[in-house]
C-alpha cells in the first residue's frame, strides 16, 4: 500500500515515514502543500497524511484540489486545530478522517488500515505505451507479455513517464545508427 505524508515538521515527518515504512507501507513525503498537490496529481497513493499548516499551501487546500479533481485516494487530516469547527471544516472539506495532535501512533496505524479497508471507487486503469503495460493497483509492469522487474525509482519514474506520453521524448532514427565514441571520452584503467 502506498501513503504519502504531507507535513512541514521534519522531525514528525521522520517519525510518520519510519513508523509507516516499519508497519510495511510504501511512503512518500513532501513538506508543502504544492508538492502534495503534485504528488497526487501524478501518482496514485492509497491514503495521504495531511497536515493543515505547511508552505506552499495548506493541507485544507490540499484536499480541496484532491477532491475537485476526483483523486481516490483516502486522506487523513493530521493536525493541531482541535476545534469542533476545524474538524467539520476539515471534513466537509474531503477529509475521510481527523486527527488531532499530539496523538498515539497506534490510532493513527488503525486509521490508515481503516481507510485502507474502505471502497474508494474504481482501480486506477492500466497504463499502456506500444507493448508496455503498468498496472498501478498491483505495480506489475509487463513488456511484450513478460514481467519486468523493477526497483522502486525506477517503477515511479516510469510511471511518471506513462502518465504524460505527450511529454515523453520519442526516439529518433539517429539513436539507431551506428554508435561512435565521443571525442571528449577517456578510457579509464583499473590498474596503475
Amino acid at each position: 500500500m502506498r501513503v504519502l505524508v504531507a507535513e512541514d515538521d521534519e522531525g514528525l515527518r521522520e517519525v510518520l515515514v519510519l513508523g509507516l515504512t516499519d508497519a510495511g507501507y510504501h511512503v512518500d513525503a513532501v513538506e508543502r502543500g504544492d508538492d502534495a498537490i503534485d504528488h497526487l496529481r501524478w501518482y496514485d497513493y492509497d491514503v495521504a497524511v495531511i497536515d493543515w499548516r505547511m508552505p506552499g499551501g495548506e493541507g485544507i487546500d490540499v484536499i480541496d484540489w484532491a477532491r475537485r479533481n476526483d483523486r481516490p485516494t483516502a486522506l487523513l487530516m493530521l493536525t493541531a486545530r482541535d476545534t469542533p469547527a476545524d474538524r467539520i471544516r476539515g471534513l466537509d472539506t474531503g477529509a475521510d478522517d481527523y486527527l488531532v495532535k499530539p496523538f498515539d501512533f497506534g490510532e493513527l496505524l488503525a486509521r490508515v488500515r481503516a481507510l485502507q479497508r474502505r471502497p474508494r471507487g474504481v482501480d486506477a486503469p492500466v497504463l499502456k505505451v506500444g507493448e508496455l503495460t503498468l498496472d498501478p493497483v498491483t505495480h506489475a509492469v509487463v513488456v511484450a507479455g513478460r514481467d519486468l522487474a523493477l526497483t522502486g525509482t525506477e517503477y515511479r519514474i516510469l510511471e511518471l513517464l506513462m502518465r504524460r506520453p505527450s511529454s515523453t521524448a520519442r526516439p529518433s532514427p539517429s539513436m539507431h545508427g551506428p554508435t561512435r565514441p565521443s571525442p571528449w571520452a577517456r578510457t579509464r584503467s583499473m590498474s596503475r
